[in-house]
This record gives C-alpha cells, structure tokens and sequence, in this order.
C-alpha cells in the first residue's frame, strides 16, 4: 500500500485508502461541480453541445465528421447501477470517435481495498479521462487530485452537475434563453437540487426549492449562491415554489441506498407533482424529471405523459450535453471548433 494512502473511503461497498495530502497537479480539465466553472464556459460547452446535435441531426449517421475523441480512451467507473449515465457516455465517446472502457466496482482492484491515489495514477497511465458514479462523494475529489487526466462527475451522492446541464439545455430548446427565468425544484433537497442550486448563479435564472423542513437542500450551497448573489427561495410550500414558475422540476423520493423508504414516502406525500399544482405554474410551464421515475409518488401519470413533459428530450440530451464536456475536457485551447459544422 502506498505510504501516501492515509484516510479512508467507501468504493462499492468496500473501505479502501486514500490520501490526506495528495500532491497539487496542475493540467487536466476536471469537471467535478458546476461551481467550478464559470458561467462562460458553462455557456460555451452548451453551445457546442447544441451545434454537435444539430451536426448528428443534419446527417445520416450520428458520427462527429472531426471525429475529436480519435485515439483517445474514456474510462466509465460505475458504482451504482446506471442506465442513462452509462449509455449516454459510452455512445458519446463512440460517436465522438473515442473507445470506452467500462469498470464496476467489483471489476478492479478497488473494490478490494486498493487505494483511490494507486488507482488514479494507475488508471492515469490507461486513460485519457475518466467518469465517476459513485455512492461516496470524498472519492470524486480524492481521484481528481491523484489524476493527471480529467476526471467528471457523472454522479454522486452530493451532486448531478451533467444532469442539470442537460435539464438546462432542454429549456431553452423549448423556451429560450433560461437567464431570467423562474425554475421551481419539487421534493427532496437531494443531489440534484444542489446541482440546480449552483446552475442558477452560472446561468442566472431564479429558483425556488420547495422541500420537507426535515430533507432541505445542502445548506452550504444555499449560503455559497446568496454570496454569489444568486437569487435562491426556499420554502415548505410546493404552491410558494411553483407559483408563476416556467419550469417544474422533481425525482424520485427514494433512492438506491435509501433505508427509510416508508418515512421519506411519509414526509414527501404532499410534494406530489399533479395536474393542481403545474396549475400554479405560468400557463406554459415545462415539466421536468431526471428519471427513472416512480409514476404515482413523486408525479402523477396525467403530468408525467402531458404535453408539458419534457423529460425523454432531457434525457436525449444527457448525450448532447455530456459530448460537449468531453470535447472541453480533452480537445484544449480551440476545443469550440468541434461545435461547429463544417464549410
């Protein structure tokens, strides 16, 4: 065991290593919160994110004609059971003309205790970026500050950030510019609320988290984005939150590892998304769902299938928002080009 691993996380169920001083590197463009990238760049990468899905859209086969990935290998450490993370960036990289490698937890040596710093410098050595899914949050940043390559965040307990670039995206394909709009957050104070909580100072819009007292959204999030000057709402009542909003969003009330299920079912009960409270909502309102849904808790059917949903076209657009993160995370300094259709 190397004499740096020092701490300890939480890899897939087993207790592995990890250093309390990693080394300060410098180079790889890691997308670990939405925080950490100004709303510049954010704008930018959504930008070629929507001129590459026109370029797929424009021809007969989804292929990037640059093919900016060529050569390039993507590793995918999963965790948690995926389905949308796990396709949308394994076809990503595909059409991007990258190769993907897909890794368990049970299918590397981390899974039986080896350390997050051995594995990054390791995996460092393979890999020209690598997407993290994983159940421990302190091992996203652990393996970013042991990687000499890119590492982002595909998800953890504490945060979504490709998710709500998708969410982001899809709004204003359907409404416009989101700078200046009104979101309104439905439910558990979970990941992705903190996610939108930190999308709402990059892209200057207004949201308002409606949540039980007893599951709030990540109270230091809350405090870095009034810094920030960001205009955050939060309050018990869903009614509060949607009144007027263009958006409405919501997720599941139980997770995977969740073992409280009946309590939260309990807590959650009046933050159902149904046909009265999108009424609340401006006459236009869009509805949105990170998926997979539970029809009948956090939603109802009739909003779910109703022509304000807009949820199969936020998931379309994990694969358009993800190919533009990893053309800004591996493609350097004119990496906006690729957004562009050639002449």
């Amino acid at each position: 065991m190397s004499a740096a691993s020092t701490a300890a996380a939480v890899w897939g169920g087993a207790t592995v290593e990890v250093a309390s001083e990693p080394p300060k590197l410098s180079g790889p463009r890691h997308f670990l919160e939405l925080r950490d990238l100004d709303g510049a760049t954010l704008r930018q990468i959504l930008d070629v994110a929507s001129g590459v899905k026109r370029m797929q859209r424009n021809r007969a086969r989804p292929l990037h004609p640059a093919a900016p990935l060529a050569g390039r290998s993507v590793g995918l450490l999963l965790s948690k059971p995926s389905t949308r993370t796990r396709v949308s960036f394994e076809v990503g990289v595909r059409q991007l003309g990258g190769e993907v490698v897909v890794l368990s937890a049970s299918e590397t040596q981390l899974g039986r205790g080896e350390s997050v710093p051995d594995t990054a410098r390791v995996l460092s050595r393979f890999l020209d970026a690598i997407v993290l899914r994983t159940g421990r949050a302190a091992a996203l940043r652990e393996l970013a500050q042991w990687s000499s390559v890119p590492v982002i965040n595909g998800l953890t307990p504490a945060s979504h950030p490709v998710q709500i670039l998708a969410d982001v995206m899809t709004f204003e394909e359907h409404r416009g510019p989101i700078a200046g709009r009104t979101l309104a957050w439905v439910g558990d104070g979970n990941n992705v609320a903190t996610s939108l909580i930190e999308a709402a100072v990059r892209f200057g819009f207004t949201l308002r988290l409606a949540t039980p007292a007893q599951l709030p959204p990540n109270k230091d999030v809350v405090a870095w984005a009034l810094e920030q000057g960001g205009a955050i709402h939060v309050t018990c009542d869903p009614r509060e939150a949607v009144d007027g909003a263009d958006c409405v969003l919501t997720d599941t009330w139980v997770s995977m590892s969740d073992e409280d299920a009946a309590e939260r079912i309990a807590l959650l009960e009046p933050y159902r998304v149904d046909r009265a409270l999108m009424a609340c909502a401006a006459p236009d309102a869009l509805f949105m769902h990170c998926l997979p849904a539970h029809i009948g808790d956090e939603v109802t059917e009739e909003v779910f299938e109703s022509p304000r949903s807009v949820v199969f076209d936020e998931a379309e657009n994990r694969l358009h928002a993800q190919k533009g993160l990893l053309i800004w995370s591996l493609c350097g300094e004119n990496w906006t080009r690729f957004g562009e259709e050639e002449k």
